[in-house]
């Protein structure tokens, strides 16, 4: 979870190094950048886009720790079954003229393929800019053995609890899709690569191991 932040975090300095003023966090649950942004003088206005009532705990959460709700963060209450993305954000103010970035972490696993294309297909309809950073689950046909029962076991365990697992991919196809939809600069980053980026000089020897999760990053 830290590499997947800290690099939805680098790419989106990057996406404001090229003038994007907008950040959407989708499925934000209780993700903290809002409220600790170094951006906010630059003008960037950050969507947190969730379902209304997991919004509603949130800022229950917040008021329980005093925790102040920045101007600059502004709550896209979404319910998917009623509105799509683009209307839920229209709502709130979000303008789908300018460039935006989106932090979409552990979500992607848990949509079907269909919506997970429609939000694809959204973000690459923005203009230039802004991107894209998710995380995914590979389909197993791509796994060793081992990774293979990891993922067995991970799907069981979410779908006991009402979570079930939907989509997975395989990361070349993946990276053709991508491609197809209008993105630029695509990057697909697994354990190896994250090591290398972020752990490669820890004293600790604390790495990444492989398994059966990559995150993929992409410019519109």
């Amino acid at each position: 979870m830290v590499a997947r932040s800290r690099l939805a975090e680098d790419e989106l300095a990057r996406a404001v190094g090229r003038g994007t003023a907008q950040c959407v966090v989708l499925g934000a649950g209780l993700d903290t950048f809002g409220y600790r942004s170094p951006y906010r003088e630059r003008g960037l206005r950050v969507f947190e886009v969730d379902h209304p009532a997991t919004q509603a705990w949130k800022r229950e959460r917040l008021a329980e720790a005093n925790i102040a709700i920045p101007e600059s963060v502004t709550f896209a209450p979404v319910d998917f079954d009623q509105q799509t993305l683009a209307d839920g954000l229209a709502s709130a103010g979000f303008d789908r003229r300018a460039p935006a970035f989106f932090s979409w972490l552990g979500v992607t696993m848990y949509l079907t393929d269909d919506a997970f294309g429609a939000t694809l297909a959204f973000i690459a309809s923005l203009p230039p800019g802004g991107g894209v950073v998710f995380d995914y689950v590979v389909a197993a046909a791509a796994l060793g053995w081992k990774a293979r029962l990891l993922r067995y076991g991970l799907m069981r365990r979410v779908a006991r609890a009402g979570e079930p697992m939907r989509s997975s991919f395989m990361p070349n196809q993946l990276v053709a899709r991508l491609s197809g939809a209008g993105f630029r600069e695509i990057h697909d980053l697994g354990a190896s690569e994250l090591n290398a980026r972020y752990f490669c000089d820890r004293a600790d020897e604390l790495r990444l191991t492989s398994g059966f999760g990559r995150i993929a990053t992409a410019e519109v």
